[in-house]
């Protein structure tokens, strides 16, 4: 089993993609727009949750951030985020902060980069997109 987080944007989901592909380097493993959708829909017609959105938005799209996957959409209806965040562990202290760093720009950071007695490095914000974040060097114990 494997627990997918799913991210919905509303009409800028192809921006959060580049921006993840060019910040953390996140893979594009495939892409359906809506009009890709609408080409495969054997009634012609739209399906509810493709109603009246553009036909380059984002149907559905799955990302590997560093072997993990993470789908994203423009099906969002605009709510905020909240209740949960996405929390990134890389291997070294350099390559946590450059992630913070890259992701956090334009974005509004709750706790500023620094070292915990959990972590040799952590840091959270919400990145421009409004999708809330932590990264985590964690200390061993």
């Amino acid at each position: 089993m494997s627990l997918i987080p799913y991210l919905f944007f509303s009409g800028n989901c192809k921006d959060a993609i580049e921006f993840y592909q060019e910040a953390i380097g996140a893979v594009l493993l495939s892409k359906v727009t809506q009009a890709d959708s609408a080409i495969h829909n054997e009634a012609g017609s739209e399906s509810g949750c493709a109603q009246n959105r553009p036909p380059d938005a984002i149907m559905n799209a799955r990302l590997m951030i560093n072997g993990t996957e993470f789908m994203v959409s423009d099906g969002g209806d605009g709510a905020p985020y909240s209740g949960f965040s996405l929390t990134l562990s890389p291997e070294n202290l350099e390559e946590g902060k450059r992630w913070f760093d890259t992701l956090s720009v334009g974005g509004e950071i709750s706790m500023k980069w620094q070292e915990t007695f959990w972590a040799h490095g952590f840091g959270m914000f919400k990145d421009k997109f409004g999708v809330p974040w932590m990264v985590s060097v964690n200390k061993s114990h």
